[in-house]
């Protein structure tokens, strides 16, 4: 993998660059749709291509492993011919899902034993076969093992965690580095930075893992419930603290507001499922601020769902017509909304990446964080 830096804000730590891969170039900023069991949700792979213009998807460790399982990915000879995508893909090691499984799994030094959420069968992750399992995925990004503690949490307990982190990594290097890609392509190892909402700790974690060399770095832990103001300060120290020569991962994050701000704070990737869970509620994102389209307000409002025309679906249909799918449960209601949300956060990173590449990233990020937190 390669990535450099073609452009930087001169008001901010933003940044626009570039990550090359076997299955293709990304521009960065970049938002990464999460595919999380093989598929974006409500969205087929060809409007996923062609209308979101998406140039990388996120697979995850924990779901796929489930099903279809590995046998079958293996059979097929990777998770990109599996469902048919042509380009990049990151996968993550599954440790977020594994938290989020707080009452059927057990931590321990060698691992994660917990219970599957689909029939309760038991299994283990360690950092060596989730590795493995990723070799065999076949993702060209591929995620460390590691714990992402709770918010809040005590100091100790986050402590031994990041330690804990930090074993589990170097066992994760030690696997990556004695076993070879299963498809002909090199895969990366991205590490990732713990430490919870305490300084000192991410601060010992982003040295710690910034001395590794990696291809790039990530961070994780935070939209974990802590207050946004908490989120910024932490991701502002670390990558202040990164290489500047690697791209920097902020996983799980967010909103669209978010976004920009972690952009300005030097964040170059991101994933998160709100603008496909959200679209499937209802809730739409737009340059102007948010639609929540069940709202009786767009009953006979015949006007286009978004006149800056992004995706196909923004002009052809009207808001009265989205609201009226929603209303009747209509399957293709989520499916206009999650294109829409995925297509607008693609339009928002290529702005982005204009607005850096022009110099005016910083007065520009002020005024649309303003418009994007308006409720319409």
């Amino acid at each position: 993998m390669e990535f450099c830096v073609q452009h930087k804000d001169l008001h901010t730590r933003a940044r626009a660059g570039k990550i090359v891969t076997a299955h293709g170039t990304i521009e960065t900023p970049v938002f990464m749709p999460v595919g999380t069991a093989g598929s974006v949700k409500a969205l087929h792979f060809k409007d996923l291509k062609n209308e979101v213009r998406s140039k990388i998807i996120l697979g995850n460790t924990y779901h796929l492993f489930l099903r279809p399982g590995t046998d079958v990915l293996a059979s097929a000879k990777g998770l990109h011919r599996f469902i048919g995508w042509e380009g990049p893909i990151l996968t993550d090691s599954g440790g977020y899902q594994i938290f989020s499984l707080a009452e059927t799994r057990k931590i321990s030094a060698e691992g994660v034993t917990f219970r599957s959420h689909i029939d309760g069968s038991k299994y283990s992750f360690t950092p060596e076969n989730v590795i493995d399992i990723q070799r065999i995925i076949g993702g060209d990004i591929i995620m460390a093992f590691d714990e992402c503690p709770s918010w809040p949490c005590e100091k100790k307990y986050a402590r031994q965690s990041l330690q804990l982190t930090h074993d589990w990594l170097k066992r994760c290097i030690s696997r990556f580095e004695s076993t070879k890609p299963h498809y002909g392509f090199p895969q990366s190892l991205f590490p990732v930075i713990q430490g919870s909402t305490f300084a000192d700790l991410r601060k010992q974690s982003a040295k710690f893992v910034s001395s590794l060399g990696l291809d790039g770095n990530a961070i994780g832990g935070l939209s974990v419930g802590e207050p946004p103001d908490q989120m910024y300060e932490m991701t502002e120290l670390v990558c202040s603290l990164l290489p500047d020569d690697r791209p920097r991962y902020l996983m799980g994050v967010g909103t669209p507001a978010n976004i920009l701000e972690s952009i300005a704070l030097g964040v170059d990737m991101f994933d998160c499922v709100i603008p496909t869970r959200n679209g499937r509620n209802g809730m739409l994102f737009t340059s102007k601020g948010i639609i929540n389209i069940r709202n009786e307000k767009w009953k006979n409002d015949f006007t286009a769902i978004d006149e800056d025309d992004i995706t196909f679906v923004d002009t052809q249909h009207s808001k009265a017509y989205l609201r009226h799918l929603f209303v009747s449960g209509e399957i293709l209601g989520a499916m206009i909304a999650s294109l829409h949300n995925l297509g607008f956060y693609t339009w928002l990173m290529n702005e982005a990446r204009k607005q850096i590449s022009a110099g005016t990233f910083s007065e520009w990020k002020v005024k649309m964080v303003k418009n994007l937190e308006q409720r319409l």
